[in-house]
């Protein structure tokens, strides 16, 4: 009995069906970032606000989405609420959605630590110059705050590319959905599902290339640079 096919293996890394399929998730990835960090910091700001009701509905929020499968939720949102007479929605909006609601409820955490990492000094001393909440928190608590927040974030993104395939449960044909439909026709099953591996493989690769790129910009003001300045001001 043959077990591996050297050709089919080869064949898949050129399969266009396949390749779009990771098209389809860097898309779903990206997305999500998006949203999710839109929704993430809105949620991060309700956190620390003095108002208890926003405080404890953004904390609700984060018990529920943190603490159920995204699985779960990806079913409820796609099969649950059409059952309920609520919303229909189709594939791609219940993926998105579903990823975008669950990774928010990462990314305020993750926000929020950046957040209160910058010294409430900082913002007494903008807010003493006259700046507005606004302002002070583009000018001078984000800046500060991205130096913390980049590496989870990063680490976040690595692991939503991958998180991605859970989306296959509800027939979104990310890569990993088309590797089980291509399965299915020659039954080529470890084959295809080597060169799904080695896709994620290589968007993840390449994702940690562009995040060390990315926290070394952020992070040469803290570095060598600046001791040396401090260095030089306490003499």
């Amino acid at each position: 009995m043959k077990v591996w096919n050297w050709e089919g293996f080869w064949g898949y890394f050129t399969n266009l069906y396949l390749l779009e399929g990771a098209l389809w998730t860097i898309g779903l990835t990206l997305s999500t970032l998006v949203f999710g960090g839109i929704l993430g910091l809105l949620l991060a700001v309700m956190r620390l606000s003095k108002h208890k009701a926003l405080s404890r509905a953004a904390q609700t929020y984060i018990w529920i989405f943190r603490g159920t499968p995204l699985l779960v939720q990806l079913i409820i949102i796609y099969t649950g609420l059409p059952q309920l007479g609520l919303v229909r929605f189709s594939v791609l909006e219940s993926a998105m959605l579903g990823l975008a609601l669950n990774e928010a409820a990462y990314l305020s955490e993750i926000l929020r630590g950046g957040i209160l990492s910058v010294a409430k000094g900082q913002t007494e001393a903008a807010r003493a110059m006259g700046l507005s909440p606004f302002q002070i928190f583009r000018l001078v608590v984000l800046p500060q705050a991205l130096r913390v927040i980049i590496p989870p974030l990063g680490n976040s993104v690595n692991g939503l590319l991958k998180t991605t395939s859970i989306a296959s449960v509800i027939s979104m044909e990310e890569v990993l959905r088309r590797g089980q439909i291509l399965m299915q026709q020659k039954f080529q099953v470890l084959e295809v599902f080597m060169v799904v591996a080695i896709l994620y493989l290589a968007m993840t690769t390449c994702w940690d290339f562009v995040q060390r790129r990315i926290e070394a910009y952020y992070g040469k003001a803290y570095g060598a640079a600046a001791d040396k300045q401090l260095a030089r001001d306490d003499h």
